[in-house]
């Protein structure tokens, strides 16, 4: 029987725990438009997220490698037990805290966070790959948020106008429909974008204890991860589907559908260039961008700005809660 460190049974598992409080708190990027317009029941809903959220992660591994080997430097952090467990902690805290306040911040970020901040608390500012961090996080950052607003706002004024000449009725009709096929497309690319975050911080924590010689995902990690994440999106995130289909625009069938395929779009061309956007950033903004496309006062801004001040904390709220998860891993001598 294999020799395993026992620190790194405890990354393994906190990981998959921030994965399924991940899947729990950004199920509503996929079911939050299908459950407001009544398409399907929320139980129905949150079912066919999760499997396809399992499905979407086994569809690539970029993201997994710029996790994995594009925030921090290796190198900097290869005699650590304790960084990437106290970058874990210090995202899954961030991610209880904003699901408690039903505020639809960013896992992906407060991963990303969790990361730099348990780095520098160990090897200094040194730590982190500034720019691989600037051109695979922060560029996406600000551009997938506004492709999302405009993707939504596009779509959404293209739709308008091939139905103009169709009555209510057969509108709602049609775009329940099609809703579904949407929604099931956003749910696959939150698999394919968030699942492979987790692969990566797992792979990293196998190089870093020299169970594998390079950054290659393992297929028993995808599969844990993706299981992890299915299971969490199943469990739903109520408060958060609140905010989404119902605070920041009240929603009809074809908005809901507008929205849900611009931003799988943006995603799954994020997913292909191993960017790990934040899905809740994308459908956040491509409602918003649904909504202003029929008028700019149909836009509840004040929810909106919460969000925007909600994505601004996430990195670096976390990376304070992971520096300091890592000290006390220090102190406690769980971790050098």
């Amino acid at each position: 029987m294999p020799d395993i460190p026992l620190m790194l049974v405890a990354v393994v598992a906190v990981a998959l725990l921030f994965d399924f409080t991940n899947g729990a708190h950004d199920s509503a990027n996929a079911i939050a438009t299908i459950v407001s317009t009544k398409v399907l029941s929320p139980l129905t809903a949150v079912c066919m997220a999760g499997a396809l959220n399992l499905l979407g992660a086994f569809l690539g591994t970029a993201v997994a490698h710029t996790i994995g080997s594009g925030i921090v430097r290796p190198e900097v952090v290869a005699g650590s037990q304790g960084v990437v467990l106290a970058a874990l902690l210090g995202a899954i805290v961030w991610n209880l805290l904003t699901w408690y306040w039903g505020l639809p911040s960013s896992s992906s970020h407060a991963l990303v966070g969790g990361l730099i901040g348990a780095a520098i608390a160990y090897g200094g500012w040194d730590a982190p790959s500034y720019g691989s961090i600037a051109t695979k996080i922060l560029l996406p950052l600000v551009l997938s948020p506004l492709a999302g607003f405009l993707s939504g706002y596009l779509l959404m004024v293209l739709l308008s106008w091939l139905v103009c000449r169709s009555t209510p009725r057969r509108v709602n009709f049609l775009f329940k429909k099609l809703q579904i096929v949407s929604s099931a497309f956003m749910a696959t690319s939150h698999g394919l974008n968030d699942a492979q975050k987790t692969m990566g911080i797992i792979t990293l924590a196998l190089v870093l204890f020299g169970e594998i010689p390079e950054m290659t995902v393992p297929f028993w990690v995808k599969l844990s991860c993706a299981l992890a994440m299915g299971l969490g999106t199943a469990s739903g995130g109520w408060k958060i589907v609140k905010t989404m289909g119902h605070k920041i625009f009240k929603l009809e069938p074809i908005h809901g559908f507008a929205a849900e395929t611009a931003a799988a779009a943006v995603i799954c061309g994020a997913s292909a260039l191993g960017a790990p956007i934040s899905t809740t950033h994308t459908i956040s903004t491509t409602v918003i961008g649904v909504g202003a496309s029929k008028r700019l006062s149909a836009v509840r801004w004040g929810v909106a700005g919460r969000l925007v001040v909600a994505w601004i904390m996430t990195i670096p709220a976390a990376a304070v809660v992971a520096a300091l998860c890592y000290f006390a891993l220090r102190v406690t001598g769980v971790a050098v």
